[in-house]
């Protein structure tokens, strides 16, 4: 097939809002750009629904043979406010014919400080602060922890089980899944240590002050306070399950974290920018992190991070000590000013609790009826459901195989996470219509009764 083979289809929100199935998925052209991906792609780049797009846009996404498939996935998280949003694309083109690039340590420009100037507005707290820009969770996360140990003066770091930071070799470190993450990848970056998460479903009867006691008697025997540069947690866990913390675990960690002196993270890459049903997870239970680390979500699918946290902590390292050669590229910027423009004009953060209520009680039924459901969790668009063998809380990743494979080929792309590989996660974009994510669940719900 050739570039003048692809058929063009306009995206955005006036794409129409519909699943719709004209052959078997993937289809025969999507098969052949597999067989074209298969031969100039290392296979180490794979893809879990092999479909190759054409247009997307509210909460459907077309492929090259003419399906129109509910996006249950946002890209992971990333298109939040969809993925053509016009206000976005807009944006970005007038950007694009102004400039693309001049690199912000060289000749800097108003984009890039502009953003910085809405994350300090926006992120949890009302202290001074100050922001860096980079491309993508993994640098922001490995830039979190270098301005920590440069504040501190000490190396160690810790990090949690099911915890997932990136695929850069510390935050592979940081990082506790092996496979497919870090599988023969090492040796890894030193002086990373791992502590007990919060874990509701398989913590029966711990509370979540407890388990941050828990975690903290590890960290303190284990590391001791006086090493420690810096604490890193995803408020609730993305690619570890959609794992939400007990109430109390992350205020507790932080109480310890002040006490110490030791720099307290947020890594919010997934749960940042309305996608919880807040603005950032933290704001759940008032928690003010020392250094926030964001990305996917805040630039609508262009390549942009940032960290951004106390200005005494973020001034620590010396001039040049941060930076990049695309970090916070004006394009990306102009998209991210615009993402959170749309996120505050169109009520996303209240939409997203919407869509949230929608998701949970709709699974909760489920559940209900299905004792392979063990666990449903999340808040706002970011729900998951965990699942078991029948009575019991053994993982069952065949079942989650399954359901996932069948929600394919019907139309419906679902992502899978967790450290046992038997979470079922769904992240909508908060333009998704009611009526597509009925249809979504109606037939998930028909799929999970059938497998």
């Amino acid at each position: 097939m050739t570039h003048a083979d692809t058929p063009a289809v306009q995206g955005g929100p006036e794409l129409a809002q519909e699943r719709r199935l004209v052959t078997e998925i993937p289809g025969p052209r999507s098969r052949e750009l597999a067989a074209r991906k298969d031969a100039a792609v290392t296979r180490a780049v794979g893809t879990m629904l092999p479909v190759y797009t054409v247009a997307a846009g509210g909460g459907v996404v077309v492929d090259v043979d003419g399906n129109s498939l509910i996006d249950l996935g946002s890209g992971i998280a990333v298109t939040t406010v969809g993925n053509a949003n016009p206000c976005v694309s807009a944006a970005v083109a007038e950007q694009a014919a102004a400039f693309t690039h001049t690199c912000f340590m060289i000749t800097p420009y108003d984009g890039y400080v502009r953003v910085a100037e809405e994350l300090a507005r926006l992120t949890p707290g009302q202290h001074e602060k100050r922001s860096a820009l980079f491309n993508s969770g993994a640098e922001a996360v490995e830039n979190a922890v270098k301005i920590a140990r440069a504040h501190t003066k000490r190396q160690a770091v810790v990090a949690f089980d099911h915890a997932y930071h990136g695929r850069t070799n510390l935050t592979m470190a940081l990082t506790a899944k092996n496979m497919p993450y870090k599988h023969g990848f090492g040796p890894f970056a030193a002086e990373v240590y791992r502590a007990p998460m919060s874990y509701p479903f398989r913590d029966a009867g711990v509370d979540g002050p407890a388990a941050a006691r828990r975690a903290i008697d590890v960290i303190e025997k284990q590391v001791g306070a006086t090493n420690l540069a810096a604490v890193v947690i995803e408020p609730i866990q993305g690619e570890g399950g959609f794992v939400e913390p007990a109430p109390g675990f992350l205020p507790a960690l932080l109480d310890w974290c002040r006490a110490n002196d030791v720099v307290f993270i947020a890594d919010e890459v997934q749960t940042g920018f309305a996608r919880t049903g807040d603005m950032f997870a933290c704001d759940h239970e008032g928690v003010v992190p020392d250094l926030i680390v964001t990305a996917k979500g805040i630039a609508g699918g262009l390549p942009l991070a940032a960290v951004t946290g106390r200005a005494e902590i973020m001034d620590a390292p010396h001039v040049g000590g941060l930076g990049g050669t695309y970090g916070g590229n004006p394009i990306a910027c102009a998209a991210a000013l615009a993402v959170i423009e749309t996120i505050e004009t169109d009520g996303l953060v209240d939409r997203a609790r919407a869509i949230g209520k929608t998701m949970l009680d709709r699974l909760t039924a489920l559940q209900a009826d299905d004792p392979r459901v063990g666990d449903v969790r999340g808040r706002g668009a970011m729900v998951a459901v965990e699942l078991v063998q029948a009575g019991t809380t053994e993982p069952d990743a065949a079942l989650t195989a399954r359901i996932a494979a069948a929600a394919h080929a019907q139309g419906l792309v679902v992502l899978t996470c967790g450290t046992w590989g038997n979470v079922l996660r769904f992240l909508p974009p908060l333009t998704i219509p009611d009526h597509l994510l009925a249809e979504a669940f109606d037939l998930l719900a028909q799929i999970i009764k059938e497998s």
